[in-house]
C-alpha cells in the first residue's frame, strides 16, 4: 500500500497551567533505560529528549510538595507481550530501571505494570484518592502506547489529565501526534507545554 499524507486535526494547546500541588500529581511512564537509553531492547530515539523537560516536571513537583509517581513495565520470562514486541523490561535487568536522570526518591511512588495502562492491577487509583488527588500531569513514553492508555485509563476515573507534549516520545510523529489529539478530543485533556505549568503559591 503507498504511503498517504493524514492532516491532524487540530487540538488546543494551553499557553499557561496553573495547577494545585496539593491535588496534583506527576505521573512518570516508562522512562527505563530499555526504552530510553543507546543499547536498550526497544528504544524510541526522541526519548532522550524528553529527558530535560521531565526533569523540569520533576523539580517542579518536588519543590512544591506535589505527589510524584512512576510506573515501570515490569516483565517477567515467558511473558505473552514478547511475542508483539520481544523481551524487554525483564524485571531485575539493567533495561527495567529507571533512567538515573529521573531515579525516584524515597516516599515516591513507583507501580510495576504488566500491560500498557498504569492503572491495570496496580494501587495507583487507591493511592491517589487517599491523597485528594484529582488532576494527573502525565509525560514518559511510549505515547501511543503507555502514556495514551494511562491517560485515557485517569480520564475515565475521571481525574483531569494534563499532558505536557515535549515530555512525550514516540516512534513516529504520527504516533505522537494522533496520541496528543485523542487526549484532548475523547478525553477533554489539556495539552501544554512542561515551561507553561505553574503551582499555585
Amino acid at each position: 500500500m503507498a504511503d498517504r499524507v493524514v492532516e491532524v486535526p487540530q487540538y488546543e494547546v494551553a499557553e499557561q497551567v496553573t495547577v494545585d500541588p496539593h491535588r496534583t500529581a506527576l505521573l512518570i511512564v516508562d522512562m527505563q533505560n530499555d526504552f530510553v537509553k543507546e543499547g536498550g531492547k526497544l528504544v524510541v530515539p526522541t526519548a532522550k529528549l524528553t529527558i530535560p523537560p521531565l526533569r523540569h516536571l520533576l523539580e517542579l513537583a518536588r519543590q512544591s510538595g506535589m505527589t510524584v509517581a512512576y510506573t515501570q513495565d515490569s516483565h517477567l520470562p515467558g511473558d505473552p507481550e514478547f511475542e508483539l514486541f520481544g523481551e524487554h523490561c525483564l524485571v531485575g535487568t539493567p533495561g527495567w530501571e529507571v533512567i538515573e536522570e529521573l531515579v525516584p526518591q524515597a516516599g515516591e511512588l513507583v507501580y510495576q505494570k504488566r500491560r500498557y495502562d498504569g492503572f491495570y492491577g496496580t494501587s495507583l487509583e487507591h493511592d491517589l484518592r487517599v491523597r485528594g488527588i484529582d488532576t494527573l500531569i502525565i509525560g514518559g513514553t511510549v505515547a501511543n502506547i503507555c502514556v495514551l492508555h494511562t491517560a485515557g485509563s485517569a480520564a475515565l476515573r475521571w481525574f483531569k489529565v494534563i499532558v505536557p507534549r515535549d515530555a512525550i516520545s514516540a516512534l513516529t510523529e504520527f504516533d505522537l501526534e494522533s496520541a496528543l489529539r485523542q487526549v484532548h478530543f475523547l478525553y477533554r485533556g489539556t495539552i501544554t507545554g512542561s515551561g507553561c505549568i505553574s503551582v499555585k503559591s
